[in-house]
Order: C-alpha cells, then structure tokens, then sequence
C-alpha cells in the first residue's frame, strides 16, 4: 500500500463518521428507522428490490412497519443535508476548478393514480426508440465531476419538478442556491477559477448564464444543430441615418458557408473517439424576442454573447456513426488549450448517467411504491447520502471481486464495489442509531369493515386544454433553422 493511498484512509475514516452523524442530525422524525434504512441500502446483498426485504438486512433492526412509517411520516432536515453535502470534500478538474453537471432524471409512476403532482416525462427506448411521455416526478439532480476516466460523482442537490415550473427558471435558482453554499463552506474562494456548469441541449444555456450572471459561475451547454446565432453588430459608419443594427450576421450552424474562419483550431488524438478535431467561434449570441421564456421580460432583451465550438469525432464506442456536437460556453476569449478543455470537460457530464443508472439500478432509488410526493422527497434525500457515504468510504473498502471480474486497484473500485465491503467498514464508523423499543401492532380497521375513507385520485398535469383546442399548423417538409433564442 503506498504513502499516498495510507494517508487517504487515515482521512476517510474521520470523514464518513462526521458525516454520518451529520446525516442523523438532519432526521427531524423517526430518525433511527431513516438511519437504519440508509445503512440497509448500503450494507444489503445485491440490488435493491423493495423495501420491505430491507428490513431483513441484519443493520435493520426494526419491522417492515417501521419501515414503511418511516418513509411516509419520518422528518428530515432538507435544507441542513444541503449544506452537509456541501461541506464534503469535493472533487475538481484538472485546472482545480469545480466542474458541476446538472439534469433531469425521472421516477416514472405511470399506475400511480393516487399520486398527486404527476407530470408526462419523456423517456426514450420504449416502443419503436421513441419518446414516448410516461407520467412520473421528474427531478432535477446536480453533481460535481470528476477528473479523467471514472464513474463517480458527487451529487450535491436534488429538485422535484413541480407542475408548471420553468425548466430554466428552477435550475438557475437551484443551482443559485447552491454556488452560494459552497462558497459559504468554503469550497470556492476569492480568486479561484470560476464554477463550470455543464448541461445538455434541453437547457436555454443563454437564459441561465444571464440568470446567474452576477456568480462565479460559466455554462457550458450543448446546443441544438439547427440552431442560428448573431454575430456582433459591425461598427457604425460616419454620416449613417437611422437606429444602429444590435445584431450582425448570422451563424448558420447548418450551412457552413455563414461561419467563416474560426478563432480557434485544434486536433486530439484519443483513445475511444479517434481524432477529435475542434473549432471555435468567439462572441456569437441568440437573438432574443419576447417569446417562449423571455414573454414577461420587460425593456430591450439582453444580447448575451458566448463562444461556440464545433466538436467533430471519428468513432463512438458503441459504434454508431458520429455526428458533429455543437457547444455554447457563455464566455469569451479563450485559447486553443482552453478550447480542448471545455470539450473534455462536457464529455465527463456522462458520468452524472452512471450515477442515475446506480441509483435506479443498484440502490432502489425508483423501486418503492411510494404514494406522496413527500415521501418521495424523502427517499432521495435519503438514497443521496447513501451515495456520499460511499464516496467517503471508497479509500476504506476492499476490492470484493466476483470470480468472473478482473481485480481493480484500491482507488479503482466503482461504487457498487465499494458497497460490496460497506458491511465490513461500518463497525468502524459512527452508528448513532438507537436500539428499537419493544411495541405492539394497532388492531387496525375490523375484519368485515370496508374502507369508507378511499384515497382520491389525481389526474396527471398535461397541457391546458385552450392550449391543445388552437389549431396546429402544417410542418414545413424541410426543417428550417431555428432563428430565435
């Protein structure tokens, strides 16, 4: 064992207790059975199927029943959680800097007609490979990224998506929120590089850059290939009549002829991809109009200028045929050194798929079928410290390999590894978890009686009807680009 890898464990430990007794101090009501349930997460054998076989995991000592008031009557402190994860050690990029993805996953509940605040999520793979809109609680998760080759992150914060709530508008204060946590923790200090916030093309990366304009914070987001920026407006001539141009030409991100020269050029050789070969454009903004989520903006729209790069591969691993990627970063003036950053770091937002596939797959995130849209907030909150406790844990654990698997070095292990050994470190760690006290069952509604208090059912939120009655009009036969913000 080297010097380096001695000294990780000596400080790990220390930390996975701290924050697990953080982590009891947030549960506000039945906080033993919600401390024993995330242990039970952690510590089971195998993937998590239900929640009544988690209170037949030994670290669980307390009866289905308990079990279940826990999650739809327990307490928790969402807000002093928030900050603990916040005051974890946090993994950064290769400049040093925090690389932070966000994006929405979906608990799918398309039978759940009990269920109140449903909304249609579009889920791709089922049917044809089409996106088909199963009701379900969308939530918006943030992650901070890791470095190189790597399955980890560090999910920070966790946002159901309300009926009716903006998509832009909610991750911008969510992720308002939380820069502002992490600087009071001291995560980002005076003087250090800005926040890097990476997302996919269902954001308006323009809209939330110009909504956290006055934090630390860069969005670098994909963008759509049909979309059509401005570029400057060209200096005013002596002697000119009329108002002066706010926009200049267009940049056509389907006609190559609009982008003239780029700023910047550069070639990578990689190992999964090929040659990459990338291309930036310096200042180029939408143009706005008072449509979409700009309708309520009041005065003349903002002209919010960036940097596009063009990101051109030769292979995909899964071996389909690659297309160009197209990037927005809401800042100006890079070099060719920091070009290739910005696309290796928008590469690394993928691992934020590897999280939610652990969640879903692995910890039972979506397994449970839980009524209120409370006790859903609840059980993420609770599956979140659960993956932090193994992310702290990962420099204790042993590599508990399947005789099929190949050995992976200690600081190799992918998280479901790491929780093959939990069972083995918790002992070592603070478990303040009281015993449970001896009670009898209540004797419940009398044989014979029916039930005369029925749950009411709740209608999944669509479009309003006076939006779906206007009449649509015919699709052009070929796709025009996209001429607005």
């Amino acid at each position: 064992m080297s010097l380096l890898h001695h000294g990780a464990r000596q400080e790990a430990l220390p930390q996975l207790s701290r924050f697990r007794g953080e982590f009891y101090e947030c549960l506000t009501a039945r906080s033993d059975a919600l401390f024993e349930l995330a242990d039970a997460v952690l510590c089971g054998n195998g993937p998590v199927r239900s929640l009544p076989e988690l209170s037949l995991v030994g670290e669980h000592r307390r009866g289905h029943g308990g079990l279940y008031a826990a999650v739809a009557r327990g307490g928790m402190d969402a807000a002093r959680l928030r900050r603990a994860l916040a005051a974890v050690p946090l993994p950064r990029a290769a400049d040093g800097r925090l690389v932070l993805a966000v994006d929405v996953t979906c608990w799918l509940r398309p039978d759940a007609h009990t269920s109140p605040q449903r909304i249609l999520c579009h889920t791709y793979g089922r049917g044809k490979d089409q996106y088909i809109p199963v009701p379900g609680w969308p939530y918006s998760i943030v992650c901070a990224l890791e470095s190189g080759r790597s399955s980890w992150t560090a999910p920070l914060d966790a946002l159901r998506l309300a009926p009716g709530d903006d998509a832009a508008t909610v991750t911008a204060g969510q992720l308002r929120e939380l820069v502002e946590r992490l600087i009071a923790a001291g995560q980002w200090r005076q003087g250090d590089l800005d926040i890097l916030v990476v997302a996919d093309a269902g954001y308006d990366a323009p809209r939330l850059a110009h909504l956290l304009r006055d934090l630390p914070v860069q969005i670098l987001a994909r963008m759509r290939s049909d979309r059509v920026l401005r570029r400057p407006a060209p200096p005013r001539q002596p002697h000119t009549m009329g108002r002066p141009p706010r926009h200049g030409g267009e940049f056509v991100f389907g006609q190559e002829d609009t982008w003239g020269i780029p700023d910047t050029e550069t070639v990578t050789e990689t190992r999964l991809y090929g040659t990459a070969r990338a291309r930036s454009w310096d200042r180029l903004h939408p143009k706005l109009t008072h449509r979409s989520s700009w309708a309520t903006a009041e005065g003349t729209l903002p002209i919010i200028e960036g940097t596009v790069i063009r990101l051109d591969i030769d292979r995909l691993p899964s071996g389909a045929t690659p297309k160009p990627v197209w990037l927005w970063w809401s800042a100006t003036g890079t070099d060719p050194a920091g070009v290739d950053r910005l696309w290796q770091a928008y590469l690394r937002r993928f691992d934020i798929e590897h999280t939610f596939r652990l969640f879903k797959q692995t910890l039972g995130w979506t397994c449970p079928k839980i009524r209120t849209p409370e006790a859903a907030d609840r059980w993420t909150w609770l599956i979140l410290a659960a993956y932090t406790q193994l992310r702290l844990a990962r420099p204790l654990a042993a590599d508990l390999r399947r005789p099929w698997e190949k050995p992976a070095a200690a600081d190799r292990l992918t998280p479901a590894r790491v929780r093959r050994d939990f069972r083995h470190i918790r002992p070592s760690t603070a478990c303040p978890a009281g015993a449970p006290k001896p009670s009898r069952p209540g004797p419940g509604r009398p044989p014979g009686r029916k039930n005369t208090q029925p749950t009411p059912r709740h209608d999944v939120h669509t479009v309003r009807k006076t939006d779906a009655a206007k009449p649509k009009s015919k699709k052009p036969t070929t796709p025009r680009p996209r001429r607005t913000g």
